[in-house]
């Protein structure tokens, strides 16, 4: 797991998350950039202006931000801006219920994105995974979502030479029990001393398009509320849900 460097530059971290966000998400407008980052629109204004003329982004007929050349050459947008609007609510409340922080994620190949976080008021808490990668098949949300795939989808995505999974039957054996129960825990797989509990989400047309967790320390972790953890997860997912394909019938 990376972990925030001891003298990080804010202005280089905002600049990076805003290209992650025009790579991934799509276009942007200065107040939308600044709502994200939580700076001032002058301020979101001088880092897209920076982007623009290093040729990490561009404006269009819109004056909207979009990706420049050198994001384009990487990877195609994904549609998780309106998915990320719409379950921020949700994250929020669920955070409000649980005191724990709480994150919306996309698998894409065998890596899971941190597409939104909101953290949890506690002093000591797992902070801001925004634009973080993981490796799917050892967190939580992407445990949740690989398990709704069958076996020969796993076996595919896996059965590269150079696959993260060195026992494919082990990881297929853990994938049917959340299968089963619904839901995924990753304890430290990923980082010493956080634990996670994620549950999938499912879109308008039935197909799973993201994962919900929320994160805790491990020294916070009792296996007697785990009932309790993953009714609320499962209420929130339900929740996104809806948002979900209200969205889509109104479109």
């Amino acid at each position: 797991m990376k972990n925030t460097p001891a003298y990080g530059i804010d202005s280089v971290d905002h600049a990076l998350r805003l290209a992650t966000v025009l790579q991934q998400e799509g276009p942007l407008r200065v107040t939308d950039a600044a709502e994200r980052l939580g700076v001032a629109r002058s301020t979101a204004h001088r880092l897209l202006a920076m982007l623009v003329y290093r040729d990490f982004a561009e404006q269009d007929a819109d004056r909207r931000y979009v990706a420049g050349l050198v994001l384009r050459k990487q990877a195609p947008v994904e549609p998780v801006a309106d998915m990320r609007r719409l379950a921020l609510p949700h994250l929020q409340a669920l955070v409000e219920r649980t005191d724990e922080t709480a994150n919306l994620q996309v698998v894409v190949g065998d890596q899971v994105r941190f597409v939104a976080t909101v953290e949890c008021s506690q002093v000591l808490r797992v902070g801001d995974r925004e634009g973080r990668m993981l490796p799917a098949h050892l967190a939580s949300g992407g445990r949740a979502v690989l398990a709704t795939r069958s076996d020969e989808e796993l076996a595919e995505l896996y059965s590269a030479v150079d696959s993260p999974v060195a026992d494919l039957p082990a990881l297929l054996r853990e994938l049917r029990r959340v299968r089963r129960q619904g839901f995924a825990i990753n304890d430290q797989a990923t980082e010493t001393g956080v634990t996670a509990i994620g549950r999938a989400v499912r879109g308008a047309d039935s197909t799973v398009v993201a994962g919900v967790s929320i994160a805790m320390p491990t020294a916070r972790f009792r296996r007697d509320r785990l009932p309790e953890w993953t009714q609320n997860l499962a209420t929130t997912v339900s929740w996104i849900e809806q948002a979900l394909a209200a969205s889509a019938t109104r479109a």
